[in-house]
């Protein structure tokens, strides 16, 4: 009768979890619409998954290339040139076309407006260097 009143140990859990930090991620929502805007076609869920693990992957190698450039040029920042560099190696900027171009023919107004720069009244250039 005695073993039947003494409280059992219940085991401790940690304090605190180990979760293993998560990489951040383009989201599923942003590929679908970029995919469904230049497929114009019905695709299907197996497709879109295979397209979000293969710009995953993409973005992935982009970043690194990017690091690397920037690290190898001494600076701790990646900076336009940088990725130019990257679009030339890539093939997408060459010398018939150059960023400028894939910048406003891909490019909303708004953000062709921060990215190039455009002579206003009064001898200014928007954007400031």
């Amino acid at each position: 009768p005695l073993q039947l009143l003494q409280s059992k140990t219940v085991p401790k859990r940690l304090a605190t979890s180990q979760k293993k930090p998560r990489e951040p991620q383009v989201p599923k929502s942003l590929i679908k619409e970029i995919f469904r805007h230049f497929a114009k076609m019905p695709v299907t869920r197996d497709a879109f998954q295979i397209v979000e693990k293969c710009s995953e992957r993409y973005f992935k190698q982009l970043s690194n290339d990017l690091e690397a450039y920037s690290h190898h040029a001494g600076r701790k920042t990646v900076e336009a040139a940088d990725l130019e560099v990257l679009m030339r190696r890539q093939g997408l900027v060459t010398d018939k076309i150059p960023l400028r171009v894939l910048i406003e023919r891909y490019l909303p107004l708004e953000y062709r407006r921060l990215l190039i720069p455009v002579a206003l009244s009064g001898n200014k250039v928007m954007p400031c260097k």
